[in-house]
């Protein structure tokens, strides 16, 4: 129980709350510091988020051989065959004669498979039973096997079926979404159905649809496969040309050869065995040397613009004269007063970071250090057009030489490919710094350096016992938290001392005033 100052006369609350506001000057020091830890944690990780900007960036740009594979693709002809570029740096000439277009075999019912015109496709089989030339409950499971994309016959693929609650179209929508590889409808007008292969083709000595089961061969009238269908199905072709003189063949009319994916359209060759030059379709590619060019350049412009921010964090003015604010001090502030004073107190907390600093200078040195041992014209990005700047005030930023830059890749797309792209490793798998492209060793720089900075700022994924800075944390927490126990202790003992002289005052009025009442009676 407090006793607050009626004996004494003093105002023990204020006299207890300035006893501890001196006693808490070392826990609002330690809540400062940990303020400091977080912003400093943060500023870390807003690092290391630019680093993956930058790390994603080429990745998805100067990294991908796509972006260097980049072409003007013209056809003599685009109605009969066009080409595109997949994956090849090399340019094309193709001269092709098309002969056959590849088809994709069907069987088709033979007749209506209705007995009347009531059936209907949504309503379940055992309703519609009536309604069906050829149906039994006993129909519930078939088999479909087809050609596969690549030419070769697949696995038959089983089906069950349940009458009482599925209906035509469900049985239809089922094979169709299913991986049998062939499509189904049903063509309401003729009471027909047909089965189609989704991939064109010849299955050598086969045929490229296979159906066994009584629902698909008598409910709905198919053959047992497209060969047995007769006039009623239509075999498999295989795309049949001849590019640069040599006759091929291919299961489907797209197809990649050396990097570049053709897709036939239309037959060329008149058939009379004479290739003349109206039948032959010319395949061309040059460099897109503007699309490459433009992947470079953003390349450049987001390496600049990344080491501009990071730059500027490290030269941030630190302002020790402000440090963070105590509960107490923000209560005596507006929000405006709060927000600059904050702003001059979280300036500079990564001034000179040497874990930054060794970070952007890895990648500096990574840029200018030649490539060794590429089999190319081009070992350095000086010799593409791209170099730093001699301005110290641009802290390593890239400029650009566009002309001499578009002249390289217009003379040579696989050198410059090479230049940021090669890759060696050694037996451990671990990248050949020296040997290694631009792309390839700027990214293992950055990704050392986001580990380095993980290790010491975490990130959202980690908890604090996993990084320096969260480790400091707890344990300014486990001081914050020891000492506002002691200031609680300390607290009450202030009051049980002030409390105790309280009663002795009181034993000592009470004593008095007994002492005078006897001196009063005694006269």
């Amino acid at each position: 129980m407090r006793i607050g100052g009626f004996a004494s006369g003093l105002d023990i609350d204020s006299i207890v709350n300035d006893l501890m506001k001196a006693e808490r000057i070392p826990l609002d020091k330690m809540k400062q510091d940990k303020q400091i830890l977080e912003w400093q944690r943060d500023d870390y990780r807003e690092m290391n988020s630019l680093l993956n900007e930058l790390d994603e960036f080429i990745f998805d740009g100067i990294y991908m051989q796509g972006s260097f594979t980049k072409k003007i693709i013209t056809s003599s002809n685009e109605n009969a065959v066009s080409a595109k570029n997949i994956n090849s740096i090399s340019d094309v000439y193709a001269s092709i004669r098309v002969d056959q277009l590849a088809e994709a075999a069907y069987i088709n019912s033979a007749a209506d498979i209705r007995a009347n015109t009531a059936f209907d496709p949504n309503g379940n089989l055992v309703d519609e039973a009536a309604n069906l030339v050829d149906f039994n409950t006993s129909y519930t499971s078939f088999t479909i096997q087809a050609i596969q994309a690549d030419g070769t016959l697949g696995s038959a693929i089983s089906f069950t079926i349940d009458p009482n609650t599925e209906s035509l179209n469900d049985v239809i929508n089922k094979i169709n979404n299913s991986n049998a590889g062939v499509n189904i409808f049903y063509d309401q007008q003729t009471g027909r159905i047909s089965m189609t292969a989704k991939n064109t083709g010849d299955v050598s000595g086969q045929p490229e649809i296979i159906i066994t089961g009584d629902f698909l061969t008598k409910t709905l009238g198919l053959a047992s496969d497209n060969v047995v269908a007769g006039a009623n199905g239509n075999l498999g072709k295989n795309a049949k040309f001849n590019i640069n003189g040599i006759d091929t063949e291919r299961p489907s009319n797209t197809f990649i050869i050396n990097g570049f994916e053709y897709t036939l359209k239309q037959v060329t060759d008149d058939g009379d065995s004479i290739t003349e030059p109206g039948e032959l379709v010319t395949i061309n590619s040059t460099t897109d040397t503007d699309q490459i060019v433009d992947t470079i350049v953003k390349f450049v412009d987001k390496y600049n613009e990344i080491i501009e921010k990071i730059n500027d964090k490290l030269s941030e003015e630190r302002y020790r004269d402000y440090p963070p604010l105590t509960d107490d001090q923000k209560k005596e502030l507006s929000d405006n007063e709060i927000e600059l004073w904050e702003e001059k107190a979280k300036s500079g907390l990564l001034r000179n970071d040497s874990l930054l600093s060794n970070g952007l200078n890895q990648m500096r040195t990574t840029l200018y250090t030649p490539v060794q041992g590429i089999n190319t014209k081009y070992d350095q990005l000086s010799e593409i057009g791209i170099t730093t700047s001699s301005n110290y005030l641009d802290k390593g930023k890239l400029i650009i030489d566009e002309n001499k830059l578009r002249q390289a890749i217009q003379d040579d797309a696989l050198a410059v490919y090479d230049l940021f792209n090669k890759e060696v490793k050694d037996a451990s798998g671990n990248l050949v710094y020296d040997q290694s492209g631009i792309a390839r060793r700027l990214r293992d720089v950055i990704d050392q350096t986001i580990t380095n900075v993980e290790a010491r700022a975490g990130n959202s994924l980690k908890t604090n016992a996993q990084f320096t800075i969260g480790r400091n944390l707890d344990r300014i927490n486990k001081d914050i938290a020891d000492f506002e126990t002691r200031l609680i202790e300390l607290e009450d003992k202030y009051w049980r001392q002030f409390t105790e002289m309280e009663k002795a005052i009181n034993r000592y009025n009470s004593q008095f005033g007994a002492l005078m009442s006897q001196l009063g009676q005694g006269q």
